[in-house]
């Protein structure tokens, strides 16, 4: 695993130790960021199922000013604390070790917005459609911002979830990745 382009390219980065965890692979990151991206002229970035960080370092070395990572292991939260020292990006980042639905509470209640959300559960408790729900609820990503939502190849999301639209989907192996932009308007669904 390693960075893939941006201030940090190239740079090595660890895996949280033992199996709870499935890092997303550099390919599937590099198609995921050509998608979105490439690159970032600011914001914030809420890797929320943080893992090693991998995604959220990602959108801080291709020019996000900030990134909140959240994960409930305590192994990972330490993994994302070195490879954030490894990158440099200590000052840049807000690690937290908690579970997804109250992050999202907890950054509400922060009356913060995000332009990038970053979306990657366990394949097997996935509950994608209500953590959007739940987001676009909490009104934590600004209109005209994305949230990526990596799942198994078999989930079907809607493609509409409130004021959020499926603007792509991809397959790569046994990962989907869906990714949803926030308009201003949504169906309410």
């Amino acid at each position: 695993m390693r960075v893939v382009s941006g201030s940090c390219k190239g740079r090595p980065l660890k895996a949280v130790p033992g199996t709870s965890t499935r890092p997303t692979t550099d390919k599937v990151k590099e198609s995921i960021f050509n998608i979105i991206g490439p690159y970032f002229e600011g914001g914030l970035a809420v890797d929320l199922f943080g893992g090693s960080g991998g995604l959220g370092i990602e959108a801080l070395s291709r020019g996000m000013d900030t990134c909140i990572f959240v994960d409930r292991e305590a192994k990972a939260v330490a993994t994302i604390h070195k490879n954030l020292e490894a990158c440099r990006f200590q000052g840049q980042a807000e690690v937290y070790r908690n579970d997804a639905e109250r992050a999202l509470k907890a950054m509400a209640k922060r009356e913060l917005s995000c332009e990038l959300m970053f979306l990657d559960p366990p394949y097997k408790k996935q509950k994608l459609k209500a953590l959007i729900e739940l987001i676009d609820e909490l009104k934590l990503v600004k209109t005209g911002g994305i949230i990526v939502a990596e799942h198994d190849q078999d989930v079907e999301l809607p493609e509409t979830i409130g004021a959020f639209v499926m603007t792509r989907k991809e397959t790569y192996g046994i990962s989907g990745v869906s990714i949803f932009a926030h308009t201003d308007k949504g169906t309410g669904e």
